[in-house]
């Protein structure tokens, strides 16, 4: 693997710091294989006691370390170009689009390869990117976006026109869990007319400085876009300057729910527009007239990067005439879930930092009469159980009755460890009262983000499509975790979204509506 080095890019052109300071990303293979001598390198090359040229392929490049004067910098050069870019016309953001999301594809091998080395499992980091050109970056999601920002009707007088104009500058703050294809996703707002300036993670910078430097950054210079279109650098969280910061407009904020919604507090106070994606919870639906062989494939979605992901089914509502089955089938289809690097194939379980609050989430509900129906277990690299183990062995629990679940942790929280609730109702009355009770139940979710529902009979699923209104997404007889063209790919309600919650297309959340009505002079009164 090739090591690079990325400053910052700011205003068109790289910027270093006069400290000089580097984040270095040492492979998760080697971290996993040798743990402590893999942290005290990385920690030897970031204080600069060590020579990354000196240390092999277990280092895979470095970013600057953007200092305070540089964020200023930043902010500032995209307000000098917002109101340049925004002036370019649409058709012309359109086809920059449609060029980084060729350049995105033609990139997708070295950015996998450094996706991998952060710790992503290689399966996972080519299905989101190999992905990306194919829905939140595809013609027809951008095309469908692009049609939603003016429409025009006339009345044989005068030009009446709905808009939506750029906000202006745009903040994007990416998670470190999925750090770069959210990154991707959020720039989107480029072609609304926005300029952007990115911060990505420390954690996991280096794929992210990757993707703004070597795909988007490219595309925009040989389009001739106004230098500070998009800004780029790795630092310390940055959001205290940004909401006091004159040039900022929006931030687009990825984290935990207690901290964004005092973040769109805070935002808000500001006067700046908060764009939440905060948490998950996901409720997954399986209706006893189900394929379960279809459902049980979108439920070990769950399961991806150790269920430290968003967007997968966090709760299973399991009908009691086939609770018993699906949890039989989905145990089996588990056991090919295994632990392992991330560069080998077939690989999606991911290292758990939060053991102690797997384990604590884990002894609540079997002290409260859940039931473990599979694993449990800490595991080794090559899937041995162990007390030290890195991994978590997928795991499912058993929880009869909707009463009293949502006092349970795991599920009334999210949770980001492979520990999946199965939540049987209790058996008795009809089917139609039943369903009640079972869509009450995703409603009252305090998150919002996605809901999927599996059943062959049409009017089940319009009863849940006309009552079910928690959720920036509904899938049915569908991936749960699956992403689509023009359908929004994020955003949601609740503790996910915050008061401003909805699906979240980011070419269309970082703009306004403005109405327009024109008179030309001489024409007929």
């Amino acid at each position: 693997m090739t090591t690079r080095v990325y400053p910052a890019y700011i205003g068109g052109r790289d910027v270093t710091s006069e400290s000089g300071h580097r984040v270095h990303t040492v492979t998760t293979r080697a971290i996993i294989e040798d743990t402590f001598p893999s942290l005290r390198l990385k920690r030897d090359l970031d204080l600069g006691k060590a020579d990354a040229s000196a240390a092999g392929d277990v280092v895979a490049g470095a970013c600057e370390l953007a200092d305070d004067a540089m964020v200023q910098q930043s902010l500032e050069a995209a307000a000098a170009a917002a109101p340049v870019w925004a002036r370019v016309p649409l058709a012309e953001r359109l086809e920059i689009g449609r060029q980084i999301a060729r350049r995105l594809l033609a990139h997708r091998e070295p950015l996998v390869d450094l996706l991998v080395a952060e710790g992503q499992p290689r399966s996972v980091a080519e299905g989101m990117i190999t992905g990306l050109p194919e829905t939140g970056w595809s013609a027809e999601t951008l095309q469908w976006c692009a049609e939603q920002m003016a429409i025009s009707r006339h009345d044989g007088v005068r030009e009446m026109t709905l808009r939506r104009v750029p906000d202006g500058v745009v903040c994007l703050n990416p998670p470190q869990n999925a750090a770069t294809v959210n990154a991707l996703n959020g720039l989107t707002a480029l072609l609304s007319g926005n300029t952007l300036v990115v911060r990505a993670p420390r954690g996991v910078p280096l794929s992210c400085m990757y993707a703004m430097r070597e795909v988007v950054a490219p595309v925009l210079e040989d389009a001739g876009a106004p230098a500070g279109t998009l800004n780029a650098l790795c630092g310390a969280p940055m959001l205290d300057a940004w909401l006091a910061s004159e040039h900022v407009n929006d931030v687009i904020y990825f984290g935990g729910s207690s901290m964004g919604l005092r973040f769109e507090q805070d935002c808000v106070a500001a006067r700046k527009k908060p764009i939440l994606e905060l948490a998950g919870n996901d409720a997954c639906v399986v209706w006893r007239d189900a394929d379960l062989d279809d459902a049980v494939q979108s439920l070990t979605q769950f399961f991806m990067n150790s269920g430290q992901i968003c967007n997968v089914p966090n709760q299973v509502i399991a009908h009691p005439a086939i609770a018993d089955e699906l949890i039989e089938r989905l145990v089996a289809a588990m056991s090919g879930i295994r632990p392992g690097f991330p560069d080998e194939p077939g690989v999606v379980l991911t290292p758990v930092l939060g053991a102690d609050w797997f384990y604590g989430c884990l002894a609540e509900a079997l002290a409260r009469g859940a039931r473990l129906v599979h694993g449990g277990r800490r595991l080794e690299v090559d899937g041995r159980p162990s007390d030290t183990g890195f991994f978590l062995e997928p795991t499912v629990v058993r929880v009869d009755g909707l009463h009293g679940a949502r006092n349970l942790s795991v599920v009334r929280d999210e949770t980001f460890f492979p520990l999946l609730p199965i939540v049987v109702p209790q058996a008795g009355g009809s089917d139609d009262a039943l369903f009640d009770e079972v869509l009450a139940f995703v409603n009252a979710n305090a998150y919002g983000l996605r809901n999927s529902l599996w059943t062959s009979d049409p009017d089940t699923i319009e009863r849940y499509l006309d009552t079910v209104t928690n959720g920036g997404n509904l899938k049915v007889n569908d991936s749960h975790s699956g992403f689509l063209p023009f359908l929004p790919n994020q955003g949601g309600t609740g503790l996910t979204g915050g008061a401003f919650g909805e699906a979240s297309h980011p070419m269309l959340r970082t703009t306004h509506l403005q109405a327009v009505s024109v008179i030309r002079p001489g024409g007929p009164r």
